[in-house]
């Protein structure tokens, strides 16, 4: 614990963050929770996880030929990751696959000058989804007690001694790992995740109408232990190591991409997507507050739901963002911009608070947007 808090007893940072406790406090409250909040426990940020991918043993020559192609589309981007590159396979295939289906006389699809077939894409889109999946369910190295003491504040600390009992939080999970599923089992939370069973389990959606549970945990972009069997695209979950005879399994994990959008008509996003959407509308202006953290607003998809949640909320929905910049920046500081929602956005950034026509600024950096920080916060150090 060597980062200083001390910054956070300003009376005016203190003060943000006594509101911040007293809307976590509240009846209805989700978490959108990005790869930021990973790093703390020894997993790769998006660029480390790029590399680590680029270069693993999973990929055969040809895959490494098409993800060069990929790589190379994207000269002179942005940050673009392997999100993107593996999004502009995705897409290549897409194409293929409509070609195909239609009888064309050339359905194979040019990437940097390399003819790919569709067979040689599906083959790619595969080995790289193992790499990253490899990569991040890796065992050993991983240190959880972040996220338990985070579930243990927020679903504990913050949320006792509410009567009625207070509705289910919702932990929208962008991450394929399964750091926030195995932190609610080590605090002994009762939750939901769309599966019946165990360890190995299948998909019911009737799983989140438990009443008993005290959190749900849905994750639009998949899990590295969710797998689809032969051509059924619904997911199982599995036990590490298990054998189901000769059908392929097949990662079930999805990317921004054009062909996300068809993807996301299928189950299990179809239905995630939907729940969460319900969830940014709460009938009877109920109050919701909507925790982002570790997450870079890089898929406009997810953007999209919470610009059009904020405008359709009839003021009851507060979003609550965490930032690594210094100030609010891009579609962050858009909603700031739009005077209809400026007064529900509330960004804790890098050099300062911004809500409304409140600014504080300060000349060193605030940590808070990191995971391990802000869950201390919440916890009450200071």
């Amino acid at each position: 614990m060597t980062d200083d808090l001390s910054e956070f007893r300003v009376p005016a940072l203190a003060k943000a963050l006594d509101q911040l406790g007293q809307l976590l406090s509240q009846s209805n409250v989700a978490f959108l929770i990005g790869a930021g909040c990973s790093k703390c426990a020894g997993l790769p940020l998006m660029a480390e996880l790029t590399e680590e991918v680029r270069k693993s043993n999973r990929l055969g020559d040809r895959t490494r030929s098409i993800l060069g192609a990929a790589v190379k589309a994207f000269d002179g981007a942005k940050a673009a990751n392997i999100e993107d590159f593996l999004s502009e396979i995705v897409d290549a295939l897409a194409i293929a696959d409509r070609r195909g289906t239609l009888g064309a006389t050339k359905a194979e699809v040019d990437l940097d000058g390399i003819t790919c077939k569709a067979e040689d894409l599906r083959t790619a889109i595969g080995e790289i989804k193992d790499a990253i999946a490899t990569r991040i369910g890796e065992p050993g190295g991983t240190d959880i007690s972040t996220h338990e003491r985070f579930v243990r504040t927020v679903q504990g600390t913050l949320r006792s001694g509410k009567i009625p009992r207070p509705s289910p939080v919702d932990y929208f999970v962008l991450n394929y790992d399964t750091l926030i599923e195995d932190a609610m089992g080590l605090a002994h939370i009762p939750f939901v995740d769309g599966f019946v069973g165990g360890v190995t389990g299948w998909w019911n959606l009737k799983s989140y109408e438990d009443v008993s549970a005290e959190a749900r945990i849905l994750k639009p972009h998949g899990s590295v232990d969710w797998f689809s069997k032969g051509t059924d695209a619904r997911p199982q979950r599995l036990r590490p190591g298990l054998f189901l005879g000769p059908k392929p399994l097949h990662h079930v994990m999805i990317w921004p991409a054009s062909t996300k959008y068809r993807e996301t008509q299928n189950d299990p996003y179809a239905q995630i997507l939907d729940s969460m959407r319900r969830k940014l509308r709460p009938e009877g202006n109920q109050e919701l507050v909507l925790v982002i953290m570790g997450y870079s607003f890089g898929d406009s998809h997810i953007n999209h739901e919470i610009a059009e949640a904020l405008h359709a909320s009839g003021r009851s929905l507060t979003v609550v963002a965490f930032v690594s910049g210094n100030e609010p920046e891009g579609i962050v500081s858009e909603w700031r911009d739009d005077e209809s929602i400026r007064d529900q956005v509330r960004v804790h950034a890098k050099r300062g608070f911004f809500h409304g026509d409140t600014v504080i600024r300060t000349e060193i950096d605030l940590p808070w947007w990191r995971f391990e920080v802000l869950t201390r916060l919440l916890g009450g150090d200071r």
